[in-house]
């Protein structure tokens, strides 16, 4: 392992770009089938594997949904998170801030409290046992219609203390963030958190609507907003977080090749970027495994490294004390390396 990889190993690290159902390894799908008698099309988890061979984000997306379905029980959302937890503590991150998309589930009948408190009675484990700090963002499903994503809102406030943020993800082209402008502004208006997935598929115009529409606090992915200089102008200077995930690019074909992946541009511009895992399993690598491939591809060095934590802990929607915190943590550690 080079000296550059144990650095990525080893540094304390921050993620914001999630999705717990898509955090299902093949391994624990065929426990939870065998627990919930769901019928799989698949053999065995190395089938399942194999089956990880997508040609875009909709392939992607129909294999996604089929395992949601193992899925059931409060102790099934609570052993999905805690294990994604322990991926955590092994690859250092201090803070991270999951997903969760609600309507896969309640659409197949579970009931939203169920899918919730498996989750938060999981981060706040992983917070006591494991040491890791943790907020939860509850995303819409763009293919659904907005008055399904109103209802889903509706669900939510009752339980604001537990969710920070709403978001919005699933196939993007054909479907713009302004189908989804009234949820938001009231999304908004109760004090939630906003982010969005835009410009990973979709064009740099629906940046610009994430923005201005939704008035998202984070952009999600945003490969392509390099496309229009204008809109790179912008995200600079206002500071705009991108939550950019290598990995998930390649196996997507977002990108063909990660040597051509647009983060080391996306630094120079002086854009505030994080890499994120997406969905680790489908995609071949939780935290550490994203930030060591894009830095063997693109050629970055610790310093590079070091910015991506820190863009991480300033986008995070952590209050400004428990930032600080992260920061000195970081800074500690910085020393004991010397």
């Amino acid at each position: 392992m080079t000296d550059l990889n144990i650095f990525i190993a080893k540094i304390p690290k921050v993620e914001l770009h999630i999705h717990i159902e898509g955090s299902l390894e093949p391994e624990m799908l065929f426990d939870l089938a065998k627990r919930n008698a769901v019928t799989l099309p698949f053999a065995n988890a190395a089938e399942v594997r194999q089956a990880y061979n997508f040609g875009n984000l909709q392939d992607f997306l129909d294999i996604y949904y089929q395992g949601m379905h193992v899925l059931q029980t409060e102790q099934d959302f609570y052993d999905l998170t805690f294990a994604y937890l322990k991926k955590c503590q092994a690859d250092n991150v201090m803070h991270t801030e999951i997903f969760f998309d609600p309507q896969g589930h309640t659409s197949r009948g579970v009931g939203f409290e169920i899918v919730l408190n498996g989750i938060t009675h999981a981060l706040n484990d992983g917070k006591k046992k494991l040491g890791i700090n943790s907020n939860l963002i509850m995303c819409f499903l763009r293919h659904l219609s907005e008055e399904d994503a109103l209802k889903t809102l509706e669900q939510a406030l009752p339980y604001k203390d537990k969710i920070i943020g709403i978001g919005l993800d699933s196939s993007e082209v054909g479907h713009p963030p302004s189908k989804f402008e009234r949820v938001f502004v009231l999304a908004r208006a109760e004090g939630f958190k906003l982010v969005a997935h835009a410009g990973e598929e979709g064009p740099p115009a629906y940046i610009w609507e994430a923005l201005d529409l939704l008035k998202v606090d984070r952009i999600d992915h945003g490969n392509r907003a390099l496309e229009d200089k204008k809109l790179t102008a912008r995200l600079v200077k206002e500071g705009v977080a991108l939550t950019v995930c290598p990995l998930s690019n390649l196996k997507l074909g977002v990108v063909k090749d990660l040597h051509h992946h647009p983060l080391r541009t996306m630094l120079e511009k002086g854009l505030k970027v994080t890499v994120n895992s997406d969905d680790p399993p489908y995609f071949g690598g939780y935290m550490t495994d994203n930030l060591q491939r894009i830095a063997e591809a693109l050629n970055l060095e610790k310093q590079h490294i070091v910015t991506l934590t820190r863009n991480a802990i300033e986008a995070s929607f952590l209050d400004q004390n428990s930032k600080q915190v992260l920061s000195k943590h970081l800074e500690n550690w910085m020393l004991t390396i010397g």
